[in-house]
């Protein structure tokens, strides 16, 4: 029998700064996060990350925390929930860190009598820090803990149709109830040496001229080419006039180079150069969490008003629309095994 293990990033159980420390312990030490050495890792993980960082993230969650809990798990609740009502097997929703572990995902739906697992991250875009290593924490988990189950994945899904109209439909409702200058796409952040390492080419990631918009198998494992498509799929579907719109990445960490233009100064750009009625959506984001309800929806704002903009839209994640859900459930009865 199959089932179907949807998986998300993640949350604290609460806000507490012990429960931040904790999840942030467990994040920051994956190895396709920060991709150093493990002692390297360790040292500035645990000596210095872990001494700062928590209770300052503890501040932002408590900004956007829900009487229900998390929004980031609440909505991946709600959603796991229209999913399941639409199918006819077995579903699970785990996170790739924090209590509801893969692990316990996978268990569940073994104990359910399931022994074809379908896999979706829910990710749109591949990364070595976001879907890949839902991937292989799946594939450790079998290998140690399930070894009878069958896994089949479900590729980053950055430019299939059906996702693009749904983005693109919730993109359109903002924008038919305003007069907008600028509309921003800003994505989740990752160092550049992530698109090298994950380069099967090892000669293409910063290697050719334009190697985003240049064909490659590498493409396959580029975040920055598939963030890019997105972009151009939305905007294309939308007819937006290319002066009209523009690319940033958000999330950064110190002492190595993310890629760029980063967000925050994009906000301020925009805004100097005459940008006063901004929209920005977040489209490496299925789900509204930390990084889109507090550093851009609540930051973002502060920082676009502040350096001259008058106003300010952020469009929300799909989260748990029923489109959404039964898109997710549609791809699920396609897979075959």
């Amino acid at each position: 029998m199959r089932g179907l293990l949807m998986i998300n990033l993640g949350s604290p159980d609460s806000t507490s700064v012990a429960d931040v420390r904790k999840y942030l312990d467990e994040f920051l030490m994956d190895e396709r996060v920060i991709g150093k050495s493990y002692w390297f890792r360790w040292f500035l993980v645990k000596v210095i990350i872990l001494n700062t960082r928590p209770r300052k993230s503890a501040e932002a969650y408590k900004k956007i925390w829900w009487k229900e809990g998390s929004p980031l798990i609440v909505l991946s609740k709600r959603l796991f929930n229209k999913v399941k009502n639409i199918l006819n097997f077995p579903v699970s929703l785990a996170m790739r860190y924090g209590s509801i572990s893969i692990n316990k995902g996978l268990k569940e739906l073994q104990e359910k009598g399931v022994n074809e697992v379908i896999v979706l991250p829910l990710y749109p875009h591949y990364a070595m820090s976001s879907y890949e290593t839902v991937i292989e924490k799946v594939k450790y988990e079998k290998k140690n803990n399930f070894p009878d189950l069958n896994l089949k994945f479900i590729s980053p899904f950055y430019r299939e149709k059906n996702y693009i109209g749904l983005l693109s439909k919730k993109i359109q409702k903002v924008i038919n109830k305003v007069d907008y200058d600028h509309i921003l796409f800003s994505y989740h952040g990752i160092p550049v040496s992530h698109l090298k390492i994950s380069d099967p080419t090892n000669n293409h990631c910063y290697k050719v001229n334009d190697c985003c918009k240049t064909h490659s198998q590498a493409h396959e494992f580029c975040y920055k080419h598939q963030v890019l498509e997105t972009t151009e799929a939305v905007v294309k579907k939308l007819k937006i006039d290319k002066n009209k719109y523009s690319n940033s990445f958000q999330s950064r960490l110190p002492n190595e180079p993310w890629l760029k233009p980063y967000t925050d100064n994009e906000l301020v750009r925009l805004a100097k150069e005459g940008k006063k009625n901004l929209i920005i959506v977040t489209p490496a984001f299925v789900t509204d969490c930390l990084e889109t309800l507090e550093e851009i929806a609540m930051e973002g704002k502060d920082e676009f008003l502040e350096a001259g903009g008058k106003s300010y839209y952020y469009v929300s994640c799909l989260n748990d629309d029923d489109d959404w859900a039964k898109l997710l459930a549609k791809w699920s009865k396609k897979v075959a095994f």
